[in-house]
């Protein structure tokens, strides 16, 4: 493949680099809305200004929920190299800058003493060409430290086996490596072939809802002040009565009137009171197009229903968020271990090939943590399933499904998983079961 080079990249980065910060301006909530309202005036335009942050709950909701656990198989040490880079915090951050921009980059490189270092890199300041059989980059490009203007004072151009570093546009080292591909390494969200670098968590649809619901709040605020003071009038008021300032007789508590010289008084009355009722349901028709195009609930987006759901109801109204998140699980686990190639190769000095780790399979924590009744249905069926086939169900298809360790901190042990039901239902039982089944 013919190399591009870095004034390519440099170019590529700053065409998607506008995108990618729009998206951390809506998770930060910071993003500008215009207000073209015909019937609004000017004035009040800039006066009233909503904050909603559905945009930050929909990514959120899904990072908070993908806890990756390790890489089982694990032939090339591969889990150490995460833990001396505070996995828990590695796995995060990418993950959570990937769900907002699409992707995000992990920068590998080795320290004094050899061991392979990891930098997670923000899809606003790296970019590459991609290998779309590995998913792998052949050349990467990234922005390692910004001055307080946002100009970059530190770059790096990345390929294979070879780092190049920039400051102020000149070449000030050079770095040689052993891996096959660039020591730069995308972690993508939900890649396809249109588009190999994925798509944001923050959708054109979640922006505009979010955006019509920040509509909705401002019209709704200034409305507030006329709800609040009703407009009264009065009628048959002589023409030679005193005018009152308008702003006494609206927070007066009593206006006192006098007949003319014929006798007559004014007649009061005050128009009907402005309801907020239509903007609460304009706000949760909001809620409900944005919870449809997230996957999340009304619950989630503070409309509480009036009866409290029970565990198996939330995760049944969840099923939308659980299929992404294990859709998410599946690209980002792929990520995860390119990361831990490159870092290999790097620690051990030789070349691998990307083939001879595809019996490393990364392991995720369950989506939804097990509760009393999700244990005691997954220990039934385990009893069940392993009297007809024995030990089919052991202590790592335990962990898998509910999440717990045992007591030996590996799971639950096997022998208690019912592959002798004998022991735990007794003989009659057991007998009664096998039957059944």
């Amino acid at each position: 493949m013919e190399k591009r080079g870095i004034d390519y990249l440099k170019q590529k980065l700053a065409l998607f680099r506008s995108g990618a910060q729009k998206k951390y301006d809506y998770y930060d909530m910071n993003a500008i809305l215009v207000n073209n309202s015909i019937l609004m005036p000017e004035k009040l335009r800039g006066r009233y200004e909503a904050v909603i942050g559905w945009c930050t709950k929909a990514v959120d909701a899904l990072a908070d929920r993908l806890v990756f656990r390790e890489f089982d198989n694990d032939i090339f040490d591969l889990n150490e190299i995460f833990e001396v880079n505070s996995s828990d915090i590695f796995f995060d951050s990418a993950i959570l800058s990937a769900l907002i921009t699409s992707c995000c980059f992990v920068y590998v490189s080795l320290d004094n003493d050899g061991i392979p270092k990891l930098q997670v890199i923000e899809g606003t300041d790296a970019t590459g060409v991609i290998d779309p059989i590995t998913g792998l980059l052949t050349e990467g490009y990234a922005v390692l430290d910004r001055d307080k203007l946002s100009q970059a004072t530190l770059e790096a151009y990345f390929e294979p086996g070879k780092t190049y570093y920039y400051k102020q546009n000149q070449l000030v080292k050079v770095v040689e490596t052993n891996a096959p591909y660039a020591s730069l390494i995308p972690i993508i969200h939900r890649p396809d072939a249109k588009r190999p670098f994925g798509r944001s968590r923050i959708t054109k649809g979640c922006q505009y809802f979010q955006n019509l619901a920040r509509k909705t709040l401002e019209r709704s605020d200034i409305s507030a002040e006329f709800y609040s003071f009703p407009q009264k009038y009065a009628t048959g008021v002589s023409q030679d009565a005193e005018t009152f300032d308008n702003w006494k007789a609206t927070i007066a508590s009593l206006l006192v009137f006098q007949k003319d010289e014929n006798g007559d008084s004014p007649h009061l009355g005050s128009f009907p009171q402005q309801s907020m009722t239509p903007y609460l349901e304009q706000l949760r028709s909001c809620a409900s197009g944005f919870a449809g195009e997230s996957g999340l609930t009304l619950d989630d987006l503070g409309f509480p229903s009036d009866n409290p759901s029970s565990a198996e109801a939330i995760k049944a109204s969840h099923e939308t968020l659980r299929v992404t998140a294990r859709k998410a699980q599946r690209c980002f686990g792929s990520g995860f271990l390119n990361v831990g190639y490159i870092a290999c190769c790097m620690r051990d000095e030789f070349p691998y090939r990307r083939s001879q780790f595809y019996k490393t399979k990364p392991k995720w924590e369950p989506v939804f943590e097990a509760d009393a009744t999700t244990m005691s249905l997954v220990g039934d069926g385990a009893i069940k399933i392993n009297q007809a086939v024995p030990g089919y169900m052991d202590k790592d298809v335990i962990r898998d499904l509910t999440g717990l360790e045992g007591a030996d901190g590996t799971g639950y042990n096997s022998q208690t998983v019912g592959i002798d039901s004998k022991d735990i239902l007794g003989e009659s039982q057991a007998n009664n079961e096998g039957q059944k089944l």
